[in-house]
């Protein structure tokens, strides 16, 4: 048995960040520490009682139970596409440019597969999402980072994107509303990435789970003259409908797109779970005061304790930024943000994120979540403010 080798692909890939450090926090509990985690951008609320009340109902009756369509049902299918039509006026067939999702997560395995062979490039935002380079390595693709910069407001810079060499790039992974610097989706930013795209044979896919959080005005790519020929968008309820455990997302994008991402992904799952999917198709029909009370109000009383934790430090952060995070860049006498996320963990007990995870564009800025109570929020600017920062 020593001879047995883990395959290659697991050397260019660490454990995810927060999977390691969790239990760092876990044995710091057992000791007694008390950790308030402020890193995870994992909503602590519940969906909306109708919502509830779907899933149970169906999941009382005894044919709900068994194998489900891997396109996923026409309830859900009709329902992601009467969302999209009403919040962003964009029009969608739910039976050809639709494709439900077990989260975005695994949508980024899907569409890496079905587009991408091994030893072609992808284009991924430094800083972004770690699962957008990890899921690309894993697969054999070679990751070209694009730089992302606070000065442009966490927009890509479309001069430098020319000047990369793009032979034999498939895909360019965006995220608008911004993950994890809370730049807001911008008209003119999605009107340039679609032309980027048919100019070079790029496919656009753009990540867009946090567009109803902080944000009066949700915004798809897909609004975009063109987008769908070229683009796919992902969409998530995780964020939005306070679903993150379900584990229901979306991909929209023109038939041939998601006839060739369904070929992939009917043959790795077997469907959802009946129950989860008409649920979902029962959430995508929350009214808009549903939405103003979870997704504005309740992150703007949060946000207010994480602007006050922020500035107890010394970070500097934009206050037009949008989404369930706060991010801000460090004062200058640290070496790095790891410097003090680690001095507030152990200090102050509490968890952070140090945005090195996200990119070497995110090394001197660090991440507080807002899904945490008021009172966890109140709780930790209190413990802080007892350290000299």
């Amino acid at each position: 048995m020593t001879d047995i080798r883990p395959a290659e692909r697991l050397g260019l890939v660490s454990e995810y960040y927060f999977s390691r450090k969790l239990k760092e926090v876990a044995r710091l509990n057992a000791e007694g520490r008390d950790i308030i985690s402020l890193a995870i951008g994992s909503p602590d609320m519940p969906p909306s009682e109708k919502t509830i009340d779907k899933l149970c109902e169906v999941a009382r009756r005894p044919d709900a139970h068994g194998y489900q369509p891997t396109m996923g049902t026409p309830e859900l299918r009709q329902a992601m596409a009467d969302f999209y039509k009403r919040w962003y006026g964009v029009t969608l067939d739910p039976a050809t440019e639709i494709q439900p999702l077990i989260g975005s997560k695994e949508g980024i395995l899907h569409v890496t597969l079905a587009f991408v062979n091994p030893g072609d490039k992808v284009l991924v935002p430094n800083p972004g999402y770690p699962t957008y380079t990890s899921l690309s390595r894993i697969l054999g693709a070679e990751v070209v980072n694009y730089n992302l910069r606070e000065d442009n407001g966490w927009q890509p810079d479309f001069d430098e994107l020319e000047s990369i060499d793009l032979t034999n790039v498939k895909l360019m992974w965006t995220n608008y509303p911004n993950m994890p610097t809370g730049g807001n989706a911008r008209k003119e930013t999605y009107e340039r990435l679609v032309d980027f795209a048919r100019r070079h044979g790029i496919v656009v896919v753009n990540d867009n789970p946090y567009s109803f959080i902080l944000n009066d005005n949700p915004m798809s790519l897909l609004q975009t003259e063109g987008a769908k020929d070229c683009c796919i968008e992902f969409n998530s309820m995780s964020k939005s409908h306070n679903m993150p455990g379900w584990r229901v997302g979306m991909c929209a994008s023109n038939t041939t797109f998601i006839n060739w991402i369904l070929k992939v992904k009917s043959n790795i799952d077997s469907g959802t779970f009946r129950g989860i999917q008409l649920a979902a198709a029962e959430a995508y029909a929350n009214d808009e005061e549903w939405h103003r009370q979870a997704n504005i109000e309740t992150y703007s009383r949060r946000r207010k304790y994480a602007e006050s934790i922020m500035q107890t430090l010394g970070c500097t952060f934009d206050n037009k930024q949008v989404g369930m995070f706060l991010w801000g860049k460090i004062p200058e006498k640290y070496n790095n943000a790891e410097q003090l996320t680690e001095r507030v963990l152990h200090e102050s007990r509490v968890f952070i994120t140090p945005g090195f995870i996200f990119g070497s564009n995110g090394e001197r800025y660090i991440r507080i979540s807002l899904c945490a109570k008021e009172e966890k929020l109140q709780e930790a600017l209190k413990r802080i403010k007892t350290s000299e920062w």
